[in-house]
């Protein structure tokens, strides 16, 4: 895991030193990790003496427009005597960081309806909901005073109650849509395995969890029913499967036009070979006969 995350952070240094315009323009972000490694980079880029307890927003760089991050500073001990409220979130008492860290900067994502297309492109069982809701996020980083970029890593909080933690989305309620505005909504909490946990809210537009991550809420979605599911899925394995096929296919022709090409500079460095040893002979012998004549050349 270390590694993959060290991997992660040398793509955001390469992505970050490009000229703006260009990394617009040719590194769109696709993953979810890379997208938490984007708004961290810009969180302690911004974070000089954050004074504990405060609220910061967090400014972000144009081609992250669309996400809104906050940020504040706690006391471990602190944060589990008495809990904390920032933004959407509330961390009730008895939170636990682990590993255990004297300051924490805890970030709160708010990645608007764009952004969030990329949990819902990154998670296959998705396939048959709908985000009716932004998807927020709940990240805790290591924020000693003495603190630099080798050292800003991610820690994990722990509440002891199950709904230790709840995050409020009463203020993205769907109403525009009135055909979503009936229908159950289920709290879904995005994993960093890939996979999703689809829980009911604990109130309405309501949702409880024991730990940071990212969450959002949900509904079935009337655009695609659950016997089409399983075709789509059907095509979408077979078109995976078929496009390997393809791609081992154009491979095999790559490699043997490899092999032939190989195999004729071989026969070509074979016949200059002979050829030289020929010229060489001929030279060879041209010599020897030459210098017989001149041994029977009267005197």
């Amino acid at each position: 895991m270390g590694s993959n995350h060290l991997s992660l952070t040398w793509v955001l240094l390469v992505f970050f030193s490009l000229p703006s315009q260009f990394a617009i323009q040719t590194h769109g972000i696709k993953s979810t990790r890379l997208l938490d490694l984007a708004i961290r980079y810009y969180t302690f880029k911004s974070y000089k003496h954050f004074k504990t307890g405060l609220s910061y927003n967090v400014r972000l760089p144009s081609n992250l427009t669309g996400i809104n991050v906050s940020t504040v500073k706690y006391r471990c001990g602190s944060l589990k005597r008495y809990g904390a409220s920032i933004k959407e979130f509330h961390l009730g008492v008895g939170v636990d960081v682990r590993p255990y860290v004297e300051r924490v900067l805890v970030v709160t994502q708010n990645l608007g309806n764009n952004w969030s297309r990329i949990y819902y492109e990154n998670y296959d069982q998705l396939l048959g909901y709908q985000l009716v809701s932004p998807v927020l996020g709940l990240l805790v980083y290591n924020a000693q005073d003495d603190t630099k970029f080798s050292m800003q890593f991610e820690v994990k909080i722990q509440s002891p109650n199950a709904n230790g933690i709840t995050i409020d989305f009463s203020n993205y309620a769907t109403k525009k849509n009135d055909t979503l505005a009936g229908q159950m909504r289920m709290c879904a909490t995005f994993g960093d395995d890939g996979n999703v946990t689809l829980e009911k809210e604990v109130a309405p537009n309501i949702c409880a969890t024991a730990r940071d991550g990212h969450f959002g809420l949900v509904v079935r979605s009337a655009l695609l029913p659950p016997e089409r599911r399983k075709i789509k899925r059907w095509k979408v394995v077979f078109g995976s499967s078929f496009g390997a096929a393809i791609g081992a296919f154009l491979l095999g022709l790559l490699l043997i036009a490899m092999f032939v090409k190989e195999k004729k500079k071989a026969r070509l460095e074979e016949l200059e070979r002979r050829a030289y040893e020929e010229e060489a002979l001929q030279v060879s012998m041209a010599g020897h006969v030459i210098r017989v004549q001149n041994v029977n050349q009267p005197r």
